[in-house]
């Protein structure tokens, strides 16, 4: 209760002034202007009526403010929600466009408390706010589905990944038949084809395929990832660790996939991934055309309206998938990918370098810089060597010749020395034997030189000039056994023998 009749009885009957009343009472003097104010506007005087109390006085001048129900028309909030998605839409700028249309609507303030409310009611994933094309969430579903092979019966377990865009929902999935790197790009050029744009960002978990390693500020990006995304003009940004908010569209479109795909499926029996894939893709089409249940609409709808106009256009070739590899440039000035080894200029001996490989290329790349490109071999201990990546004879500061590493090999014995020179001269470029004699080197450390000359003495003998022979015959301890060389024996002529001229013979009946 507000000490109303002091304020107006030390003012009209006293005279004191609103600053000595309100020190008196302890209130503001604003708040005595006020109460003086609305005094005077109901003709009140000094003395007060007798019938007046405290409660009717205060009722006189705070009259109860009456509320108008239903005079103000509620926004469409569904309407808000699919605007706010778009480039540059506030709420601020829908209020102004309500207000234009209704202008005894609601105020700003309450446009807004409304809206949450509103917005409080939809999922987890339905209440993140999204810009058009801004991001695709993409993951591998935690649910497998099986492929049966149709000779052997036996079952395969796909992996199905998933990629859902932020504003619309719109939803891509397709099986592999592994979490490689490989199909996690490969399903990533797929899920861009299929939307036909890329969005500004790919958000990935933190996974080992995409992300080499996590962080919560700075995650180091897989290599061949980050140069899809460059093809592709996109970046990507993957979740912080310990947000799981951060990637609820992704898990809910899981979800979905799982319910309304793989569940459906789960009666079927499929005998190729192209078959399963086919399957996966008829139940898309309905999944993203299936009404919202909270929502006005449809996934294809809202992607036709928002994402699609919003995402950039696909570059002319798909991206070709390329592996990364960190390695460091050998003594002979080659260096090793997949078991096989490939020539680099000289300069660059004990540099680390950065090695990209596609199916029908290697480039070696130092700095940034491309500093030698091969075709691409496949086996094991293949070549591919150019010669002007090879030093020249007379160039001093080369650390190992081809006659150094023959003169090493003299001071452990002749055996040792002629096993040598046999693999330089069995390679088209001496220096391609280096690593060989590297390695024998290297046994002469663990071994006497007694041993090593008798273990390269039997090597010479059978014809296995190589260190992995070498190092057989010495693990082994063959070269403690006596030598006997080959026994050449007559052979053997019979009627019912076949001689070789028998077998070379074409279209000879057994």
């Amino acid at each position: 209760m507000r000490n109303i009749k002091e304020i107006l009885k030390l003012k009209w009957e006293q005279g004191l002034s609103n600053r000595k009343i309100a020190r008196s009472i302890k209130a503001s003097p604003t708040t005595v202007k006020d109460i003086l104010v609305r005094a005077e506007k109901a003709n009140l005087s000094w003395p007060l009526p007798e019938e007046l109390d405290d409660e009717k006085l205060e009722a006189l001048l705070y009259p109860a403010v009456v509320k108008t129900k239903g005079c103000r028309p509620e926004p469409d909030y569904e309407y808000i929600h699919r605007e706010l998605r778009k480039k540059g839409v506030t709420l601020q700028l829908l209020w102004l466009e309500y207000k234009e249309q209704h202008p005894d609507g609601l105020q700003y303030s309450q446009f807004c408390y409304k809206y949450q409310k509103w917005r409080e009611k939809l999922d987890v994933s339905m209440r993140q706010t999204h810009k058009a094309g801004e991001k695709v969430f993409v993951d591998w579903a935690g649910q497998t589905f099986p492929i049966v092979n149709p000779k052997t019966g036996e079952a395969q377990d796909t992996f199905i990944f998933v990629a859902v865009l932020g504003a619309s929902n719109y939803t891509y999935a397709e099986a592999f038949l592994s979490q490689e790197l490989s199909h996690w790009i490969a399903a990533h050029c797929r899920a861009f084809e299929y939307f036909n744009g890329v969005p500004e960002i790919v958000v990935p978990d933190n996974l080992r395929t995409g992300v080499s390693r996590a962080c919560y500020y700075e995650p180091e990006i897989n290599p061949t990832y980050q140069e899809m995304a460059s093809h592709y003009g996109t970046v990507v940004i993957p979740t912080r660790s310990r947000k799981p908010k951060d990637k609820a569209k992704v898990e809910n479109a899981v979800l979905v996939v799982e319910r309304w795909i793989m569940a459906a499926l789960r009666k079927h029996t499929f005998f190729s991934l192209d078959e399963l894939n086919r399957a996966i893709f008829s139940k898309l089409e309905e999944l993203n055309q299936k009404p919202f249940q909270k929502l006005e609409g449809c996934r294809k709808e809202l992607f036709e309206t928002l994402d699609r106009p919003a995402l950039k256009p696909l570059p002319a070739k798909r991206y070709e998938f390329a592996e990364w590899k960190k390695v460091r440039v050998n003594i002979d000035s080659h260096i090793e990918f997949d078991k096989n080894f490939y020539s680099v200029p000289h300069q660059l001996l004990k540099e680390q370098v950065e090695v990209r490989a596609t199916a029908s290329t290697v480039e070696i790349f130092y700095k940034g810089q491309r500093v030698a490109s091969h075709q691409r071999v496949y086996g094991k201990g293949r070549h591919q060597t150019e010669p002007k990546h090879l030093p020249r004879a007379h160039q001093k500061y080369l650390e190992w010749t081809p006659s150094r590493l023959i003169h090493w090999s003299e001071t452990i014995g002749p055996n040792t020395a002629e096993l040598v020179k046999k693999i330089l001269e069995s390679r088209p470029h001496p220096e391609q034997g280096y690593r060989s004699c590297l390695g024998i080197m290297r046994l002469s450390k663990a071994y006497p030189k007694e041993r090593m000359e008798a273990a390269a003495k039997r090597a010479l003998t059978i014809g296995a000039t190589s260190y992995r022979s070498l190092k057989s015959i010495l693990e082994k301890g063959l070269d403690r056994l006596e030598l006997t060389p080959p026994v050449n024996s007559n052979t053997i002529h019979h009627e019912n023998i076949r001689g070789a001229g028998y077998y070379s013979k074409k279209g000879g009946s057994f």
